[in-house]
């Protein structure tokens, strides 16, 4: 199966060497299916700049039509800087040790809500393109993606999502927002921290709470930008 699941542009990961080779999901908690476990990648794929650089890891989950809320197999994959997403050998589509048929397909980011396309998609011996970055291609739920650009012409998934629940928040209990805060010290707001973290929202290698390109305003921005205790919900069943 090829995908295309988040528009981006931001290789600032992988420029500095942050990608890491293992996926990052099992040690956030995630839920493996039975038969389905984490990938490794190599140094070289890591290595090509371009179109095809690798902006980060993503997870490609497979849904049972008839109930979606059950995910039947999950594959850890690389997500492009043009937005395709591809096996961890860094060029082949995703391939699923599943039974020929239409499945559900979601896509998962550490820090991002997931989106799962509202039709089935009929997997086979040949490849099936999933473009979920388009807006003619529906998704389950309402909102579940944000539209970019003027006019909208690229879908891509929400940010802000730091503690991997499912629902962004700017305050209160299990906020994405402390966070932030927290891992630079907790108490000198202008700290910074460089690498590979969750709490970077917006993948630019570095965790800013303050100032330019910091981390805390999209997840603000993300629930509405005015009232900090609005949420954001996840659209996956």
């Amino acid at each position: 199966m090829a995908s295309n699941a988040s528009a981006c542009t931001n290789d600032a990961l992988r420029a500095a060497g942050l990608v890491p080779l293992t996926e990052p999901y099992t040690v956030l908690g995630y839920a493996w299916p039975p038969g389905s476990s984490g990938s490794s990648t190599t140094a070289p794929v890591l290595a090509v700049t371009g179109p095809d650089a690798v902006v980060d890891r993503v997870l490609v989950e497979l849904r049972d039509p008839a109930r979606p809320e059950v995910v039947l197999a999950t594959r850890s994959a690389l997500l492009q800087r043009d937005g395709d997403v591809v096996d961890v050998d860094g060029t082949s589509a995703l391939r699923f040790t599943v039974g020929e048929g239409g499945y559900q397909v979601a896509v998962l980011h550490r820090n991002h809500l997931g989106a799962m396309a509202a039709d089935p998609s009929t997997l086979g011996s040949t490849p099936t393109v999933l473009d979920l970055t388009s807006p003619t291609v529906a998704t389950f739920g309402t909102n579940a993606r944000k539209a970019v650009g003027e006019p909208p012409t690229v879908m891509t998934l929400w940010m802000g999502d730091v503690n991997f629940d499912d629902i962004i928040r700017y305050s209160g209990v299990q906020n994405d927002r402390d966070p932030v805060l927290f891992l630079i010290g907790g108490s000198v707001p202008t700290n910074t921290l460089s690498g590979y973290h969750n709490e970077d929202v917006n993948l630019d290698g570095t965790v800013k709470y303050t100032g330019p390109f910091n981390d805390r305003d999209p997840i603000l921005q993300n629930i509405g930008g005015s009232v900090p205790t609005n949420v954001k919900v996840g659209t996956l069943p």
